[in-house]
C-alpha cells in the first residue's frame, strides 16, 4: 500500500520527465544542449539526473570536461526509458484516437532526391488535418530508413532504392518508376547527344553518392550489370553538390532528370540501358500509430502499386 501511494501523483510525472532527460543527455551528448532541447535551465535538468541516479544507485553518465558518455548501466538505462516514453505516448495516442482525435508524435524519414511526392505540401496538408500531431522531419539515406523503421526509431520513410533491391523487412508501397539519366556539364563532348549508353560513359570520371548508400548502388548495380567499370572520384551527400561538381567540369553523374534544376548548366541526356529507380513510402505494418496511419491515408494512391509487405516479397 505504501508503495501504491508514493508512485502516485506527482512523483509519477517527475519519472517520466527524468526519463525525457536522461534520453536528451545521452542523445545529444551534452547537459547543456539537452537542457536546450527540453526546455530547462542546465541546473534543473542536471538536479534531475543526479537525483535519478541516486535513486537507480547507479551512475548513468560519464561526466569529462569535452562531453558525456553513457556508462554500461546507462545504455541499458536509455534504451529501457526509450521503450517507456514511447509506450506512454503510444498510450495516449490511442487513447485519443478513440475519442476521435490523431495525436502524438509522427517521426518521418525524407531522402533528399525524392520527386514522387511533393513533400512540404503533403505536411501542410496534414498539420492542417490533425493538427495535433508534432511531426518530426530527418533527413538521410534508405537503407539507414529502413533499418531504423523496423527498431522503431521512425515511423514512416520516403525511398529510393535500385529496381533489384526493393525494402526489406518492412511494409512499402510504391510511390513512382524512373530511368536515372546522364548528367553532364554543357561543355561535354556527349551533352548533345540525343540518347547514350553506359559504355559510353565508362571511360569517364563520376560524382555519386557515397559508397554502399542506396542512391549509390543504383549506378554500381547498373554498370556490373552492364559488365562495365567505372570510375568514381568524387562522393557527395546531397544532389546540389552533385550538380555543382558536375556543372565545374570536375565529373559526370547520373540522376533523376527531376533533381537537375533547368538553369543549373547541367544537362541530362536520356540513358537506353541505364538503371531504374523506385521511389518507395515505407511504413512497420505491426501496430502502426493512429497518426502513422493518418499520414498514410494522406499519400495520394495514384502513384504506382498498391501497398506490399516485403515480407512476403522474395529477396533479390
Amino acid at each position: 500500500m505504501l508503495v501504491i501511494e508514493a508512485m502516485h501523483g506527482h512523483h509519477d510525472c517527475m519519472e517520466l520527465q527524468q526519463m525525457r532527460y536522461a534520453v536528451a543527455v545521452a542523445e545529444e551528448r551534452s547537459f547543456t544542449k539537452a537542457a536546450e532541447r527540453c526546455f530547462v535551465v542546465q541546473s534543473a535538468l542536471s538536479h534531475q539526473i543526479k537525483a535519478l541516479e541516486r535513486e537507480l544507485g547507479v551512475q548513468l553518465f560519464a561526466r569529462t570536461s569535452r562531453r558525456v558518455e553513457l556508462t554500461a548501466a546507462g545504455e541499458v538505462f536509455v534504451a529501457a526509458a526509450r521503450d517507456a516514453l514511447q509506450a506512454t505516448e503510444r498510450a495516449m495516442a490511442d487513447a485519443a484516437a478513440a475519442d476521435g482525435q490523431v495525436r502524438g508524435t509522427l517521426s518521418i524519414g525524407v531522402i533528399p532526391t525524392i520527386t514522387a511526392v511533393d513533400v512540404p505540401r503533403v505536411l501542410a496538408c496534414f498539420h492542417n488535418a490533425h493538427p495535433a500531431v508534432q511531426v518530426r522531419l530527418r533527413g538521410g539515406g534508405s537503407e539507414q530508413f529502413i533499418s531504423d523503421i523496423r527498431a522503431g526509431r521512425l515511423d514512416v520513410a520516403f525511398l529510393g532504392l535500385a529496381e533489384c533491391t526493393p525494402p526489406n523487412g518492412v511494409s512499402f508501397r510504391e510511390l513512382s518508376h524512373e530511368a536515372l539519366v546522364a548528367a553532364l556539364p554543357v561543355s561535354h563532348c556527349l551533352a548533345r547527344r540525343k540518347r547514350l549508353k553506359l559504355a559510353d560513359l565508362a571511360g569517364e570520371v563520376f560524382v555519386d553518392f557515397p559508397s554502399g548508400s542506396a542512391g549509390r548502388a543504383q549506378g554500381d548495380l547498373a554498370f556490373q550489370a552492364a559488365g562495365l567499370h567505372r570510375e568514381v572520384a568524387f562522393e557527395a551527400m546531397t544532389t546540389d553538390l552533385i550538380v555543382g561538381l558536375i556543372r565545374s567540369e570536375l565529373a559526370v553523374g547520373m540522376l533523376s532528370a527531376d533533381v537537375v534544376p533547368h538553369d543549373s548548366g547541367v544537362l541530362v541526356v536520356p540513358l537506353d540501358d541505364g538503371p531504374r529507380r523506385i521511389e518507395y513510402l515505407a511504413w512497420n505494418e505491426f501496430n502502426p500509430s493512429p497518426a502513422t496511419r493518418a499520414f498514410l491515408d494522406a499519400i495520394p494512391h495514384d502513384h504506382a502499386d498498391a501497398a506490399t509487405d516485403s515480407s512476403d516479397t522474395p529477396a533479390l
